[in-house]
């Protein structure tokens, strides 16, 4: 196996490490005038605005809808100069975007919530992921996520600031389970008694490359886990000043997703362009995943909703991390998101 698959999971570790952050809002270098075109022959008559976007890994299948709507057009059609820029391990994506080096990137809710009780101008614009991939990786013989109660499950540290605590109110998991992650799959497959964290859409491939066995996958979000996933995360300021380039590149995007299910050969040559180490075997087992678990179709985006997040939604994800002690109970939680650029056919009936 590959050292990028190997290292999955560090996206989020590399996504919760917020760091020494310049809470300086406003938008990139690249950034075109504050005034906004609000007509189209007011766009057409100057050049398209430039944004970069900043994903949360590795070029993958999970980045799929934003590549296809730079390979075939989309944002050029919505008169964006739009630059896919990769995430990492040692990315700090919101540093990035609070010091102006980026204008959008790739998130989720859990960290949308926590920027903000940390104060930093943090909004959420839209939900690509109705469903967080992340899962456990068990044995063929566990039948559900209560049976791992008592037994030894690797995790990264950065579980104790995201799903574990979720783990440990709804089925009584204990700390003493935790056992460390490495990063790698060998231990689980060497291992009958040991479960693991991953992601449905890769590390489950990666056992199936190197077992004898399929692992049974437990999907968090589909138990109940309710953090909404890749999202689309920019700035206060960019969403009080640049409005209509926020909805431009959220309309693009979303029309991205729709087109990379329809066929993903241009967005998959874009990844592979960007990410030689991205197999053809794993960017088709990363689609599937993705259409089987419904991660951006299911939910609310039902129906032809992708990118649609809900009050609701957020109220449980907050409700959550309120009951854990994750953040403080008077936390004005809606600061993390705005639901004013879901509109034009992407709100549900």
């Amino acid at each position: 196996m590959s050292a990028i698959s190997n290292t999955f999971s560090q996206r989020l570790l590399a996504a919760l490490v917020l760091g020494s952050m310049l809470v300086l809002g406003g938008c990139s270098e690249n950034e075109q005038s504050s005034s906004e075109p609000n007509a189209d022959d007011t766009q057409a008559s100057r050049a398209p605005d430039k944004i970069r976007f900043t994903t949360n890994w590795f070029a993958e299948a999970e980045h799929g809808g934003f590549y296809e709507a730079k390979a075939n057009g989309l944002y050029q059609n919505a008169h964006l100069d739009v630059t896919i820029a990769m995430g990492g391990p040692q990315v700090n994506t919101l540093q990035l975007l609070l010091a102006g080096k980026t204008d959008f990137v790739m998130g989720y809710g859990i960290e949308a919530i926590n920027a903000v009780s940390k104060g930093l101008p943090v909004v959420v614009v839209a939900a690509m992921f109705q469903k967080d991939p992340q899962c456990i990786l068990a044995h063929p013989e566990v039948n559900s996520l209560a049976d791992l109660n008592g037994k030894p499950i690797a995790v990264a540290s950065y579980a104790q600031s995201t799903f574990w605590p979720w783990l440990e109110s709804r089925y009584g998991y204990t700390g003493d389970q935790k056992q460390p992650y490495t990063f790698s799959v060998a231990p689980f497959i060497a291992n009958p008694d040991l479960s693991q964290q991953g992601y449905v859409t890769s590390e489950p491939y990666a056992v199936q490359q190197q077992a004898d066995f399929t692992p049974k996958i437990f999907l968090f979000a589909d138990n109940g886990y309710p953090p909404y996933a890749t999202t689309i995360t920019t700035t206060r300021d960019m969403v009080e000043n640049h409005p209509n380039v926020v909805q431009r590149f959220v309309d693009a995007s979303i029309k991205g997703w729709d087109a990379y299910f329809q066929d993903p050969t241009a967005g998959n040559k874009l990844i592979q362009q960007d990410n030689p180490d991205m197999n053809d075997g794993q960017l088709a087992f990363g689609i599937d995943k993705i259409k089987e678990y419904k991660l951006v179709t299911g939910g609310d985006a039902a129906g032809g909703h992708i990118g649609i997040m809900t009050d609701a939604r957020w109220e449980k994800t907050f409700d959550f991390m309120r009951d854990v002690g994750m953040v403080d109970a008077d936390l004005d939680y809606k600061q993390a998101y705005t639901l004013e650029f879901l509109g034009g056919g992407n709100t549900p009936d």
